[in-house]
């Protein structure tokens, strides 16, 4: 009687040490994908105090490996949350295709700059998730897939037959032709960005499938929460508002574009995001801005007042040709106050400079929201 009341210590116990090894590996991979670009950059960063030159070429190159290093740092602060085992989810009913689409959507510019053709074949589907970890699950499946894919990616959304759960298939090929006969997996194809998708997959529930063979890669995400009304509605479960606050930091990852020519203006804001775990770029005019998003989108566009004009209010109406409910912020000289999007038919909301430190991160928050 005594060894069987001891089992199950033992097999928790068990659990609990291939769990730690699990999150020691990820630390270990956190550590090795950081310090790979920056090594590259310190290079770099030698070989301009040598010469004193450096070519376009050569400072993009420059700047996308500094980059990258911080979006593995974020992933990493993103993947502590799930560590930590407070990941507090409100779940909703949500239409699962135009979600995807909507993230298509907005990160067409990067995906046509990389030459990637996206191929979306979507049926309708209602599932029960949380908002904010569907956008973060969504656009963390396409940073691993444009960082993988060679020429194309496609995205269904379908039905398994029995249970009736709605699917997320993502395929791409993972060589080029003349390669596709290699048995090996690429090493990239196990990057941060898939362990992130992964666990953010089982926080919210999903079945996460994925096959690699013969140069292609198929992930299958499969939604057990799937609205079915000819069988039975979902439920939805409800959760502690402990647990709701936590989820403050759900869109950690998303990238914000700062217009602003001050300094200290630049200062007030980045104090302000410091702890939202974001991608936070920095740019002094409207035309800086148009460049900068050529070849990809931001989430959202903090300005300056001062930087309004009939420049930004082409740049803002092509932006939102492309993405209906892109998200502008503008910061207000006077006022104290925060007014969101859609007041009076203003198409941006606006925060007082005043009460940027309390303010500015709602704001951000809320108009994030509002799209998912």
């Amino acid at each position: 009687m005594s060894d069987g009341k001891a089992a199950k210590p033992l097999i928790s116990l068990d659990a609990a040490r291939q769990d730690d090894e699990r999150w020691r590996l990820l630390v270990s991979d956190i550590g090795a994908e950081i310090a790979a670009p920056l090594t590259a950059a310190l290079e770099r960063i030698h070989a301009l105090i040598a010469t004193g030159r450096i070519d376009r070429i050569g400072l993009r190159s420059l700047r996308d490996e500094v980059e990258l290093a911080r979006q593995v740092g974020i992933m990493g602060q993103q993947l502590t949350r799930f560590a930590s085992g407070r990941v507090g989810q409100s779940n909703e009913r949500l239409h699962l295709a135009d979600a995807l689409k909507n993230v298509l959507v907005h990160r067409s510019r990067e995906t046509q700059a990389r030459g990637i053709t996206v191929k979306p074949s979507l049926k309708p589907a209602d599932v029960v998730v949380d908002a904010s970890m569907l956008f973060s699950l969504l656009n963390t499946t396409i940073d691993w897939a444009i960082a993988n894919a060679r020429s194309f990616i496609e995205f269904a959304i379908d039905f398994k037959t029995w249970p009736v759960h709605a699917r997320i298939i993502c395929r791409f090929a993972h060589r080029p032709p003349d390669q596709a006969d290699e048995i090996a997996v690429p090493p990239r194809l196990d990057s941060l960005a898939w362990r992130l998708l992964e666990q953010t997959a089982w926080a919210m529930g999903l079945v996460v499938e994925r096959k690699d063979e013969a140069g292609n890669t198929t992930l299958t995400l499969e939604f057990p929460r799937t609205v079915n009304d000819e069988i039975e509605p979902v439920s939805i479960s409800e959760i502690d508002d402990e647990a709701t606050s936590t989820n403050s930091k759900a869109l950690a990852g998303s990238h914000v574009l700062v217009v602003a020519s001050r300094r200290e203006l630049r200062v007030e804001v980045r104090e302000a995001l410091r702890n939202m775990n974001l991608l936070v770029d920095f740019v002094s005019s409207v035309k800086e801005a148009a460049d900068f998003c050529s070849e990809g989108l931001p989430h959202a566009v903090i300005i300056e007042s001062i930087q309004l004009g009939e420049r930004f209010n082409a740049f803002r109406d092509e932006l939102l040709a492309e993405v209906p409910d892109f998200v502008f912020i503008e910061i207000v000289e006077e006022g104290g106050t925060f007014e969101m999007s859609g007041l009076n038919g203003a198409t941006g909301a606006r925060v007082g400079r005043a009460v940027i430190g309390n303010s500015l991160p709602a704001a951000l928050m809320y108009e994030l929201s509002k799209g998912l």
